[in-house]
């Protein structure tokens, strides 16, 4: 591992690094708009040039690997004069867009510019003016007078998503960022294009102009979109979710996600999120308070055999509500459990990311020991407890049978309403506090990012109720 002194510093770190990496271990940041360190090398943007004793000429630190021995300034002022001249070269042309910027607040040229410029710009002619709001693709708009052409989303494509989709055309200040001939920037991961812009070049098409990023708070989480577990951030304000960005995680997902997850967030912000508990009445379903109906369904199973109840787990659920509803439901006797999943007609699925198993938590679920409901029907059944959301061909047999009751845990309104007997209304994933299980059995945790509607819970609170409710003497 060679040595080296960075800033009067001196580090050892590991062969093949380079000079931007290691300057990072001892708390220099290096400015740079076309590194990535998930991406090739390609060493045009120049405003990572550092100087390294006895090298006459400065050197860029993306394409620089340390070495023994070597002594590297990232500060002094001849770096930081560079620095100034690349900074103005490419605000030349750039459209002073910042007030309308989805970028703006997370932009590496509004940053660099702060600390390491403050100048007045010296420009008297006109700038180059190029096409503004160019939909790439069904989910990615380009704004070309903003593209600094520091190359990442043509590598993005080409090196992960492997699909040659983007290019450069025409020279100097005429160069632009376009889709090849006949083609369109429709890969499934192409919204990673804009997490690895730097500048507001490429924007999302579904959070364009929605929120300003300062007033967004940021939860760590779990996408739900499939079994992958990709680790994710819900970006969200006044318990709206805007927008979802992929989290770091070099066991599951690296650091990106496809497109087709980070619009999971959609179903959380529908305006027909369940938000208090119904009962069904001589009159049909009416609304009551939580504590009344939890009364109510202990009541219920008061009256029916315990091994004439079956529990139906949930494997979007987590595993801490799909256990709270076992050992409630074992505290009244009951032995039978099962599990229901979302399955897809014709699932999305390759060799990266996207998984053709749709549900968050199956390894979860089938680890407490609950089997997949069966394709015979449950006649011998009388009492039903559904976390989340059953299939109708599930509930239907269920219904308007004389004596069976069917209790439904679930976030939104459904036509399931009609086959059940009680109403829970539970928290989104988004809204919950616990662990999914991925492909691979690694238990992930997710936070929850705000507060459910309404007397929302979650699952596992309501359960642990449940279970008092039935421990206490009969009213």
């Amino acid at each position: 591992m060679p040595k080296l002194t960075i800033d009067g510093k001196q580090i050892e770190v590991p062969e093949g690094t380079n000079l931007i990496e290691a300057a990072r271990k001892v708390g220099a940041e290096v400015p740079h708009y076309c590194y990535h360190p998930k991406l090739s090398i390609a060493g045009n943007c120049r405003i990572c040039q550092v100087e390294i004793e006895k090298m006459p000429k400065l050197q860029i630190a993306c394409n620089t690997k340390a070495t023994e021995g070597m002594v590297v300034h990232t500060k002094n002022p001849r770096v930081l004069e560079a620095r100034q001249g690349v900074l103005e070269f490419i605000l030349v042309n750039h459209p002073i867009d910042c007030p309308v910027c989805d970028q703006a607040g997370e932009c590496k040229l509004q940053e660099y510019y702060m600390q390491h410029d403050l100048k007045v710009s010296r420009m008297e002619e006109e700038k180059v003016h190029k096409d503004k709001a160019i939909p790439l693709g069904p989910h990615v708009m380009l704004d070309m007078e903003r593209c600094i052409l520091c190359s990442r989303c043509i590598r993005f494509c080409q090196e992960i998503a492997h699909e040659d989709q983007l290019c450069f055309i025409e020279r100097g200040d005429h160069t632009e960022l376009t889709c090849y001939p006949g083609k369109a920037l429709g890969n499934p991961y192409s919204l990673n294009t804009v997490d690895v812009c730097p500048v507001g070049a490429l924007t999302s098409s579904d959070f364009r102009f929605k929120q300003r990023v300062w007033f967004l708070k940021s939860t760590d989480s779990i996408c739900p979109g499939c079994s992958t577990g990709c680790n994710i951030k819900i970006q969200h304000n006044k318990g709206i979710i805007y927008r979802l960005l992929p989290r770091e995680n070099p066991e599951v997902n690296q650091g990106w996600m496809c497109d087709e997850g980070r619009m999971t967030y959609k179903e959380v912000n529908e305006p027909n999120r369940l938000r208090t508990p119904f009962v069904r009445t001589e009159k049909g379903l009416e609304g009551v308070r939580m504590k009344k109906a939890i009364e109510m369904l202990v009541q219920i199973f008061r009256g029916i055999d315990s091994s004439a109840i079956v529990g139906i787990g949930s494997a979007w659920g987590t595993n801490e509500d799909n256990l709270a509803m076992m050992e409630c439901l074992r505290e009244i006797g009951v032995q039978d459990f099962y599990f229901h999943a979302k399955e897809v007609d014709h699932p999305s699925q390759d060799q990266f990311l996207i998984s053709p198993d749709k549900n968050p938590n199956r390894a979860g679920v089938t680890a407490l020991g609950m089997n997949p409901i069966p394709a015979s029907d449950f006649r011998r059944y009388q009492g039903f407890v559904i976390l989340g959301g059953v299939a109708e061909s599930v509930i239907q047999p269920l219904s308007f049978e004389k004596g069976r009751k069917v209790a439904l845990f679930v976030s939104h309104q459904s036509s399931e309403y009609e086959y059940a007997d009680l109403i829970f209304p539970i928290a989104s994933w988004a809204e919950s506090e616990g662990t999914f299980t991925n492909k691979k059995g690694m238990r992930q945790e997710i936070l929850p990012a705000f507060s459910p509607p309404g007397e929302a819970r979650q699952a596992s609170e309501i359960f642990k109720e449940i279970q008092r409710e039935w421990k206490s003497p009969p009213h």
